[in-house]
């Protein structure tokens, strides 16, 4: 009988993922990134999902997405099922690449396979297409350059570490060494997810990864960036062309959607990316 973890494993393509080892966690983590998008379509309408992780497989096997809470939480409870040592751990995605802070505002992992422990995040939407190792040092995955530092907190807070990608749409993520539960991060859910100050309110995106580089769609601007290539880019024509490219390029199912959903989201990507354009001509 077909389980939500058996048909989330369907959905990465991976019918046999074996017993926990280094290899298992890199293809799944590659897998998850290219088949499963990071989006906040759900926010954009007004109807946040909640950040249960079953409830996030169960999602995740119908064909949606979500952002970190979402999507780290629902892979750490994919990982888990199969064996896996995870630890979540409270972090922050940060624009600023010499900041100290852990805000709160991200969800990240740890993973513990083979006497080696990983990070592992499938939550940035753009970041690495496999765990790096949990030790300080530079690393590269094909033409992209990361490290890994210890984080060292400002006075009175815990240390952790920190991830380091400069052509990231943010170059820093900090996490502190503690363990979470999906509690810690409620109460930033509800912010994230409702508030009019939210980026995830106010900005539409959807992100896949894979090897190469990353698709991005953010308002009606579709993106495709390749470390050492640049940037290509280019703007959707209308809602028929921009559904097209989540359901085939970022591999998002819409059948959630109901027609009048549609218009609606449509009509707020559409106004603000034209309040947007309007302010890159002022």
């Amino acid at each position: 009988m077909s389980t939500p973890v058996s048909a989330y494993l369907r959905r990465l393509g991976i019918t046999d993922p074996g017993s926990p080892s280094a290899g298992g966690l890199f293809a799944l983590q590659r897998a998850h990134l290219e088949r499963v998008a990071y989006d906040n379509i759900e926010i954009q309408l007004g109807r946040p999902p909640g950040i249960d992780p079953e409830l996030s497989v169960r999602r995740f096997a119908a064909g949606r997405g979500g952002y970190c809470y979402h999507l780290n939480g629902g892979f750490a409870h994919l990982l888990e099922t199969l064996g896996y040592e995870v630890t979540r751990h409270v972090g922050g995605v940060l624009d600023d690449a010499a900041s100290r802070e852990v805000n709160g505002g991200h969800l990240t992992l740890t993973v513990r396979v083979e006497g080696r422990a990983y990070w592992v995040d499938v939550g940035l939407g753009d970041g690495p297409h496999e765990p790096l190792p949990l030790r300080e040092g530079a690393y590269r995955q094909g033409g992209s350059a990361y490290a890994m530092e210890r984080l060292e907190p400002p006075a009175g807070e815990a240390p952790g570490w920190t991830f380091l990608s400069p052509l990231g749409h943010m170059p820093r993520v900090n996490f502190r060494d503690a363990p979470a539960t999906t509690a810690d991060f409620e109460a930033m859910h509800t912010w994230m997810s409702t508030s009019e100050d939210s980026p995830f309110v106010r900005t539409f995106a959807v992100i896949r990864r894979d090897a190469d580089g990353a698709d991005s769609l953010r308002g009606r601007v579709l993106t495709r960036s390749v470390p050492g290539k640049g940037k290509t880019e280019r703007e959707l024509s209308g809602p028929r062309e921009m559904f097209e490219v989540i359901e085939g390029l970022f591999r998002r199912r819409l059948d959630d959607l109901t027609p009048e959903d549609r218009a609606a989201l449509w009509a707020r990507v559409d106004a603000a990316h034209e309040t947007w354009a309007a302010s890159r001509t002022d």
